[in-house]
């Protein structure tokens, strides 16, 4: 696999096109970075057992910043001095991240192009500007979303990437699971679970729903959004539980 500081192609007209979300690159100091720098703790150093080295974020619903929150703790977890990160847009049906970043567009390879073409994994993943992490985006949108994400091909490929490097984190981003059931799934695959809500959007019985489902011990933790922008920069950590107010 080839990882950001294995070489590539990234061009500086990249850096030129870094969506001005990626918080913790362009606010450093901000609240909603110091809050991913707490998640990014709270991850990397558990209260008990190992860290999670692949980690889900979903939302109840579309439009509540879960693609904001998976590549914020990405790149948070790319600051740090030991770990890599690969960050996974599985939303097939609107991938986002490769905009976030510059990279591409939707009709560049990527992860369903990988899945559905057996293509080499090396060739669509993509460099950014931070040589610890590397983007897999989601590619051209499929007609069979599902199908390629509860793959066996999608469950080796995520057991692959986590084992090969112990100092690298998989972040997966994916769509709401009340919409979609490839997010489903992608679960049953991962190490742990982030919840993204938005406050006064989101209902208190999606977010239990979801708890139930998955099982609270992989629930690693809810972010809410408190923020009335459309990707909003304010954001509270909640462990093992969540905090709304309508």
């Amino acid at each position: 696999i080839k990882t950001a500081s294995d070489g590539g192609n990234r061009t500086h007209e990249q850096d030129d096109h870094i969506h001005e979300a990626l918080v913790t690159v362009s606010k450093p100091y901000s609240p909603a970075s110091e809050q991913f720098r707490l998640l990014k703790t709270n991850i990397l150093f558990p209260e008990k057992g190992e860290p999670p080295r692949t980690i889900m974020v979903t939302s109840p619903s579309p439009h509540e910043g879960k693609s904001f929150v998976a590549a914020n703790l990405a790149i948070s977890i790319a600051q740090s001095i030991d770990e890599y990160v690969l960050l996974i847009d599985c939303d097939l049906r609107d991938p986002s991240i490769h905009s976030l970043f510059g990279i591409g567009s939707r009709d560049s390879n990527g992860l369903s192009q990988y899945l559905a073409d057996a293509l080499p994994l090396a060739s669509v993943l993509k460099k950014t500007f931070m040589d610890k992490l590397t983007i897999l985006p989601g590619g051209k949108i499929p007609p069979n979303p599902s199908e390629l994400l509860a793959s066996e091909q999608m469950r080796r490929m995520l057991n692959e990437v986590k084992l090969r490097y112990n100092d690298r984190y998989v972040i997966v981003d994916t769509p709401p699971p009340y919409i979609t059931s490839e997010t489903n799934a992608i679960a049953r695959y991962v190490d742990g679970i982030i919840i993204v809500v938005r406050q006064g959007k989101t209902r208190v019985k999606e977010v239990q729903d979801i708890i139930d489902i998955y099982g609270r011990d992989k629930i690693l933790g809810v972010i809410n959004n408190f923020s009335k922008k459309p990707i909003g920069y304010g954001y509270g950590y909640h462990k093992y539980g969540y905090g709304y107010h309508k």
